[in-house]
């Protein structure tokens, strides 16, 4: 027992204290049994002060939205004949419909309502439907650019296409050329195959234009009546023209 007093003496230090300041340590916190001294946490009324706040806000908010629906629903229906401005101008001359002024080229519909709520001048937008509005631009810009890159992309694969094709037309139409001058008629049939390992082989160095294609296509048909993309030979112009669809591969 004696020992536990002991311990309970030496661990109060508020003994040795004057008592001024003894009383002074008390107001400020409180001790524990191990002699610290232990200080009173206010974060939890910082806390609380800003979740108030916060809830305030949330609150004015909400009660400005709902009064802002209902004056849109107000303006959204006509004026009463009750309404002591709708009789005033009844009185004028005024008929419901009809435009304001004595020719009747005022206004028909009354001045729209634009509701602010910020602080700003009259001239200045609103900054959430700013921001809003800056927003849907840059998304129409993006997808312009966008569209544009798209285009752009098909048109370099088509022309690329169309370069190979008439490389691949004209080696055809030069070897039928020479199989024709030779007596030999010989009928190129065109196979999914063929064309695909034709398009699959390297360009040469001579750049063969579409000119150049057109050229050796109009000398087989008026030399031989030889359509390349019909792939036979007709016995007169005549046939060839009644039979034929035209001379271009697009309008086969």
């Amino acid at each position: 027992m004696e020992g536990e007093e002991n311990e309970d003496y030496m661990g109060d230090l508020s003994q040795f204290l004057p008592p001024e300041i003894s009383q002074s340590s008390s107001t400020k916190g409180t001790t524990s049994s191990s002699g610290k001294l232990e200080v009173p946490n206010s974060s939890n009324k910082k806390t609380k002060a800003k979740n108030w706040q916060d809830h305030r806000k949330l609150k004015r908010e909400r009660k400005q939205i709902e009064e802002d629906q209902l004056t849109l629903e107000k303006m959204g229906s006509a004026i009463p004949h009750s309404n002591i401005g709708f009789k005033l101008l009844k009185q004028m001359g005024y008929t419901p419909g009809s435009a304001l002024g004595k020719e009747g080229s005022g206004r028909v519909e009354p001045v729209g309502l634009e509701i602010r709520r910020g602080r700003a001048g009259i001239g200045k937008e609103d900054p959430k439907v700013e921001n809003m509005r800056r927003e849907k631009e840059k998304a129409e810009r993006y997808e312009r650019k966008e569209a544009e890159l798209m285009e752009d992309f098909g048109r370099v694969q088509k022309e690329r296409w169309k370069e190979k094709r008439i490389v691949v037309n004209f080696k055809k139409g030069e070897a039928v050329l020479a199989q024709l001058e030779n007596r030999d008629v010989v009928e190129v049939e065109k196979t999914g195959d063929e064309e695909k390992e034709e398009e699959e082989e390297d360009e040469e160095e001579e750049i063969i234009t579409e000119e150049d294609l057109l050229n050796i296509l109009l000398k087989l048909r008026n030399e031989f009546c030889y359509c390349l993309f019909c792939g036979c030979q007709y016995d007169t112009m005549e046939a060839l023209l009644s039979e034929c669809p035209g001379v271009s591969e697009d309008e086969h």
